[in-house]
């Protein structure tokens, strides 16, 4: 096991060039939302703009993205009809990454839109993180594993992670590491000290993050985050080092600020840079 220090990341982040603009950092397409959970939404988006890529746009149900409109502006927006996510936005070339799963819902309709997404990015090479309902729903069918493209991120918490693979039984870490190689995908194992599964190394264990994270939220966060750095260029082990770190960083000193009661999840977003400074 190794341990996921400044020590480590030391040179992992990358620059930026004085003559440059947007499209050189990397686009990111967020699913996430529905009607009754629009908050999930907006925290992964506002977690993507703070990412380092240059353009982030939100895919989601009205309720999300009327909000994400005021709360922020810099992303832009593609609005489902629907309760819940039911199509596609147009046009999936034009993003470097996707994010989906984050108050998502798990709607038959969903479901679907989920199966051709996967199949999309398989055939596209484009590298997705997976997170909460996305992995419930092909916890619920399996055959969507094999539709995961490679270089992938998913970001279980335990409870995901049992769904997703019953066989696993908490400290088997030898399960995730095959998991991983042969999917050729990342695995974040959430919860006290996350650790990263990765296809080709040793498991690495996080060195930041506190109890005062240990709420809903927090990991809409992560998901964000993830996809703006894979966007920005980061393959998926460098981006799942970098983020599981500074999501962690980004606690660390909110609990130091104001303990670990007395912030939320949405807190957590306005802290990221404090990680990102911490390894320029």
């Amino acid at each position: 096991m190794s341990l996921i220090t400044k020590e480590v990341l030391s040179g992992l982040v990358k620059g930026r060039e004085d003559c440059s603009h947007k499209h050189q950092y990397g686009h990111t397409l967020l699913v996430c939302g529905c009607a009754t959970m629009p908050g999930a939404a907006l925290l992964a988006t506002g977690a993507a703009l703070k990412s380092g890529c240059g353009l982030v746009t939100l895919h989601s149900t009205s309720t999300a993205t009327a909000a994400a409109v005021t709360q922020f502006p810099s992303a832009m927006i593609s609005t489902d009809p629907g309760e819940y996510v039911t199509t596609l936005p147009e046009n999936l070339h034009r993003y470097n990454s996707i994010g989906i799963g984050p108050g998502l819902g798990k709607a038959e309709a969903t479901a679907e839109v989920l199966r051709r997404l996967l199949e999309y990015a398989r055939g596209s090479h484009t590298p997705m993180v997976l997170d909460a309902d996305a992995l419930n729903i092909i916890a619920s069918d399996p055959d969507m594993l094999r539709l995961i493209p490679s270089g992938s991120i998913l970001t279980p918490h335990i409870g995901e992670l049992k769904r997703l693979l019953p066989q696993w039984k908490e400290g088997d870490d030898s399960l995730l590491s095959a998991f991983a190689s042969e999917t050729r995908c990342v695995l974040v194992k959430k919860g006290f000290r996350t650790r990263v599964f990765t296809p080709d190394a040793e498991p690495f264990e996080n060195t930041t993050g506190n109890a005062g994270m240990a709420k809903g939220g927090s990991g809409d966060v992560l998901t964000g985050l993830l996809a703006g750095l894979l966007a920005r260029g980061y393959d998926a082990v460098s981006a799942s080092l970098l983020g599981v770190w500074i999501h962690g960083c980004s606690g660390d000193v909110l609990t130091e600020e104001c303990t670990a009661e007395a912030y939320c999840s949405r807190d957590l977003i306005d802290r990221l840079w404090c990680g990102f400074k911490a390894l320029a």
